[in-house]
């Protein structure tokens, strides 16, 4: 058995005429994220962090925003391929923790679904937390979001 630790980082703008999607979930605001997919940053972090473990690359290698398939598509179904690319390798993510840098909206009404959301682990083993930046940088002046994620990886093999 091999332990591996991936970290991830994501960051997109804030637009209007998009739906924010954040750990899976939809939330209720007046701007979303704008990218290829529905451009869950926490998704993405964590998948990255989840493919570095790995040394798979990263997202934009696994699902590049040159191919129409996954224009639009949910985070979520992405998460699932990353989870399925790791099991193919004999690997499993143990436990992971990701960050939102967020000014708004306020989201810790909604990381317990979240948590949920974001892998088949026990509660115990899946950590999200946001955070401000206190109104600075890019995230404080409200013109995007980033997530870093962290993530420890068990080999057998």
């Amino acid at each position: 058995m091999k332990i591996r630790v991936g970290f991830g980082f994501d960051v997109h703008q804030l637009v209007a005429g998009r739906e924010l999607w954040l750990g899976g979930i939809r939330l209720g605001h007046e701007k979303g994220l704008l990218g290829h997919s529905d451009a869950d940053v926490a998704l993405h972090g964590l998948m990255d962090a989840m493919l570095g473990a790995m040394a798979l690359g990263d997202i934009g290698k696994h699902f590049p925003d040159t191919d129409e398939a996954y224009r639009g598509i949910s985070s979520m179904l992405l998460l699932r391929h990353v989870v399925a690319l790791l099991k193919a390798h004999h690997a499993r993510v143990t436990n992971c923790d990701v960050t939102i840098v967020a000014q708004k909206p306020k989201l810790l009404p909604y990381i317990p679904q979240m948590r949920q959301n974001a892998l088949e682990l026990p509660l115990a083993r899946v950590n999200i937390k946001a955070t401000t930046t206190e109104k600075l940088g890019f995230e404080g002046e409200e013109k995007g979001i980033s997530a870093q994620a962290v993530c420890m990886v068990q080999e057998n093999g």
